[in-house]
């Protein structure tokens, strides 16, 4: 199983001037804009924790999900969240020849947690060994800032900023996240159902 960014986060989305308001940075200096580089990385970095710790895209873009077996050949979770869209499914063999199936025989069960793409009829059909199916789709809150609830928007504000006051520090090297953080996004992450229970 591999799932694969299609397209990053583009620049233009990133709040920054409401980031540099929210770390009080100055303005109206000659070189106010030198440290956007820096600004924008943290941004960008604070984002992909947040999306790592929630199993949630924040600002939509296309995903790539490869499997080599069917979990079921009628129904396969998709590991993020929201899912928009299912932009294609392909069947590939052990060559690299592709069958892409058609639309009309799947559909999109959309969930919060955990969306799956589901078959139509008679199953995805089986997947050539040594060969893999992949599913391309469009997962995100939405393509703007704007977009996102403002729990996760300010999560990834104040997880942003604490990467920003803590830059030089070099410790800093097993992912802690503040405790402000996990609270607000405690409500989005996974819920582990029915764990360790046996058949």
């Amino acid at each position: 199983m591999m799932l694969i960014e299609e397209a990053s986060v583009p620049d233009e989305v990133l709040p920054l001037a409401a980031f540099k308001a929210h770390l009080r940075l100055g303005t109206g200096f000659a070189q106010e804009d030198v440290q956007d580089p820096v600004l924008k990385s943290f941004l960008k970095a604070a984002l992909a924790a947040v999306e790592a710790r929630t199993g949630k895209a924040l600002i939509s873009r296309v995903f790539s999900w490869s499997v080599t077996r069917w979990r079921d050949p009628c129904a396969e979770g998709l590991p993020i969240a929201p899912v928009r869209a299912i932009e294609a499914l392909e069947i590939s063999d052990a060559d690299g020849a592709d069958l892409i199936v058609s639309p009309e025989r799947y559909g999109l069960e959309i969930d919060s947690q955990r969306p799956k793409i589901v078959a139509r009829g008679g199953g995805f059909g089986a997947i050539p060994s040594g060969g893999k199916a992949s599913i391309r789709f469009q997962a995100g809150f939405g393509p703007e800032w704007s977009d996102l609830p403002d729990d996760l928007a300010q999560a990834v504000f104040l997880l942003a900023a604490h990467y920003y006051e803590y830059r030089d520090e070099t410790s800093l090297t097993r992912g802690c996240m503040p405790f402000g953080v996990q609270t607000l996004i405690e409500r989005y992450r996974p819920m582990r159902l029915f764990a360790g229970a046996r058949g």
